[in-house]
């Protein structure tokens, strides 16, 4: 790993060192709202809500507390207002289903929204229907876990993120499940933070957003049938690594967007059933390695602006295109890759072909001119095309080749 960095997550602890904390009850019988006992608590206070009633969002926190759900009770905004809105460091929420939040394109109204605070845990709740899910500004050192976010967004125009950030470092998203928003997640000016262990699926635009960011890490998520996918701009330093892309169909639509993306890795990912399973414009110095392409339309298209990326020991299976670019000058090394498309033979059994494969093929480029010639795609005519262009390459970059490919599928862990 090119870098190293360490995330201190403080956990909420409900307890004042200086004096015992008190613990409030609120439901039937008892204190008759969540927001006057909080204003009846201290700092560090626990409060427990039972679910024997619904009740009213618009909840203000301004002070450390727990704030823990009993048997799920509900938080209805009744399409009006913000669920929660935390202003103190220091507040652990969990166990709450919220729902029905307004709905405002001057203001981004959420389920949960933390304003300028830090070490604040969200934790294993529901938040349904709402308009932005978890959104965070100018918060530091929180984490964000084991949460559901479900609503129906019809358009991009009037619906908000699953989970959003801005201004934000030192966090950790993980084991979330967001569905049907605009973007799952959305990172902007968010750095040395994790993201991790969770399912962005069937959002209207992207399963992950992501710009001006640098030194984070995205594990084991999986994006899958969003409308657009996944698309990581104008950032350094990313990781990426052992993440799922699935089914992202479209005209415009691929598994990951690299934007001007420089000096990361993307390693162990699988990027399966795609219209295109990575798209780099304008990315430098990244290792891809160890990836699974599978049955994608176009596996990876790289344009000629990427310049020193290493491409190396990935399985390229079953794509329509392993390969496309913009250029005849490749400024990029490809290495030690399996393509199934590969014909050659390896006569001193070292594993590796004796001869390079030229991935690139020259009906790509008559498909990104006229695409109705899709329908020729497996006709005798275009094979006889692409075979001459590979034997004396005119069209396609006569350097672009991988002259180490392995004869086997590599198999990764």
């Amino acid at each position: 790993m090119f870098y190293k960095f360490t995330i201190w997550i403080f956990l909420i602890i409900p307890a004042n060192l200086s004096r015992a904390a008190d613990t409030l009850r609120v439901g039937k019988d008892q204190i008759p709202s969540i927001q006057q006992a909080l204003d009846m608590a201290k700092p560090h206070d626990c409060i427990l809500v039972c679910s024997d009633l619904i009740y009213k969002g618009g909840i203000q926190i301004d002070k450390p507390v727990f704030l823990k759900g009993i048997q799920e009770p509900v938080i209805d905004s009744e399409f009006q207002y913000e669920g929660i809105t935390i202003t103190s460091d220091s507040v652990e929420i969990e166990g709450f289903i919220i729902r029905n939040t307004g709905v405002s394109y001057t203001n981004d109204i959420a389920g949960i929204k933390i304003i300028d605070a830090s070490h604040s845990v969200i934790r294993n709740n529901k938040l349904l229907n709402t308009y932005f899910g978890i959104y965070l500004k100018k918060a530091r050192q929180c984490r964000i876990t084991q949460n559901e976010m479900i609503t129906e967004s019809t358009n991009e125009i009037n619906s908000g993120n699953g989970i959003h950030l801005w201004d934000c470092k030192n966090m950790v998203i993980e084991n979330n499940h967001i569905v049907g928003h605009r973007d799952g997640i959305y990172f902007e000016f968010v750095d040395h933070s994790e993201l991790r262990g969770n399912i962005s699926e069937k959002n209207l635009r992207y399963g992950l957003h992501f710009m001006f960011s640098n030194f984070d890490i995205y594990e084991k998520n999986t994006f899958r049938e969003n409308g657009t996918g996944v698309a990581v701009m104008f950032s350094r330093n990313i990781i990426m690594k052992n993440n799922y892309f699935i089914k992202n169909w479209g005209s415009s639509s691929y598994g990951l967007l690299f934007k001007e993306i420089y000096d990361g890795e993307l390693s162990g990912n699988v990027f399966l059933e795609n219209s295109m399973g990575l798209y780099a414009d304008g990315s430098n110095r990244i290792q891809i390695r160890g990836n699974q392409f599978i049955r994608n339309g176009w596996a990876i298209n790289i344009l000629g602006n990427c310049i020193d990326n290493h491409i190396t020991q990935n399985n390229f299976i079953g794509n329509s295109f392993d390969l496309a670019t913009n250029t005849k000058n490749n400024k990029n090394q490809f290495s030690g890759n399996y393509w199934d498309q590969y014909t050659g033979y390896d006569l001193d059994k070292d594993g590796i072909g004796d001869i390079p494969f030229r991935p690139v093929k020259v009906f790509s480029y008559v498909i990104g001119r006229v695409p109705e010639s899709i329908i020729l795609l497996r006709s005798l005519l275009i094979d006889m095309i692409n075979f001459a262009e590979k034997v004396a390459p005119v069209i396609t970059p006569a350097d672009l080749m991988d002259e180490s490919p392995s004869m086997k599928r590599l198999d990764h862990d």
